[in-house]
């Protein structure tokens, strides 16, 4: 009989340090979450949000944190699942740019559920997600084959300008239609920044299993996209089909990314910012980078949902401003870096 080889030792210590920043990000997303619950316009105490999470709301504290548990758990889902679509994109298309924002999927979402409440009358739940993540897949394709035409293929540069130009047309358009229908511009303006105010179970529930669904299929896809980082010759030597295992993974970060957007509104830079970081951490090995990154994700918007209210007290500041205003800058430095490490 012949026995398993023990791991080797640096093996055993990379499993070892990532398995200690695994337990450091969960405690993470948990402080920040118990941080939401406390810090807003009015502050409340640790005893209030135990009462409250035991189900008590007789007290303020303790009907202010029971009004703030569906924002933070909308806010921990989003961020992780627009964290984990960045990095799905970035791993697809092997491009350091790729970001649901900068290449236009949220746009393409956002212009696909206007025109949808402005010429079909859609308002439900459910018809914002299934169109949500409709516009997202076309707005993704779209930029995708534009992307690709010329010489070189789908370059990150190639890819980013593409994406860019298809934001800045699909946003035109989007006040287009706006503009002139004073029945919807109040809603459709307020969504169109990108927040997690006024979240409630009722409005998180119906997203639910499309987030689940795009989860699953996100992990799914965590070992054929370190086969495919390999080059899809060889990846297609090990036995992948990298044509259906790049569509899977596709489909996962639309899923996310489009029901993320039909609830939140387009928030931006989140899947950019946090697979970079993730991926100094913990490696590119996406069977680590890909929870990682979902946590990080989670625990970034939670921070700046927090800081929004933080900083415009009385009032707030909509997550998606904050987003936008840390994670420009960082796109920039992306961007300007010599050397683009390779995905």
């Amino acid at each position: 009989m012949i026995s398993a080889a023990p791991p080797a030792p640096g093996f055993a210590a990379a499993r070892s340090r990532r398995m200690v920043w695994l337990a450091s990000m969960i405690g993470l997303v948990l402080l920040l979450m118990l941080a939401s619950l406390a810090i807003g316009t009015r502050n409340v105490p640790v005893s209030d949000i135990v009462s409250a999470l035991a189900g008590h709301d007789e007290t303020i504290g303790e009907a202010v944190v029971a009004l703030r548990i569906p924002r933070t758990l909308l806010a921990a889902l989003a961020g992780a699942a627009l964290g984990l679509s960045g990095a799905i994109m970035q791993g697809v298309t092997r491009n350091p740019l790729a970001e649901p924002g900068i290449l236009g999927v949220n746009t393409g979402a956002a212009l696909a559920i206007v025109i949808g409440v402005a010429w079909f009358g859609i308002s439900s739940a459910a018809a914002y997600i299934w169109v949500a993540i409709l516009g997202a897949g076309v707005s993704a394709a779209f930029v995708y084959t534009i992307g690709s035409m010329g010489r070189g293929g789908p370059t990150p540069l190639k890819l980013a300008l593409a994406g860019t130009a298809t934001a800045i047309a699909f946003s035109s358009l989007v006040t287009a239609i706006v503009l002139p229908r004073n029945d919807i511009a109040g809603g459709i303006r307020a969504w169109m920044i990108g927040g997690v105010g006024g979240a409630t179970f009722e409005r998180l529930l119906p997203v639910l299993p499309f987030l689940l669904a795009g989860f699953v299929l996100a992990m799914l896809s965590a070992r054929k996209l370190n086969a495919m980082a390999l080059g899809d010759e060889l990846a297609r030597g090990l036995g992948e089909r990298t044509a259906l295992a790049r569509a899977v993974a596709a489909l996962a970060a639309i899923l996310l990314c489009g029901a993320t957007t039909a609830i939140c509104g387009p928030i931006v830079f989140v899947g950019l910012m946090v697979p970079h970081v993730c991926r100094l951490i913990i490696g590119i090995d996406q069977r680590w980078l890909l929870p990682f990154s979902a946590l990080g994700g989670a625990a970034l918007l939670l921070a700046c949902d927090i800081v929004g209210r933080i900083v415009a007290r009385p009032g707030e500041l909509d997550v998606g401003i904050v987003t936008g205003l840390v994670g420009a800058p960082f796109f920039i430095y992306i961007v300007r870096r010599q050397r683009v490490r390779e995905l």
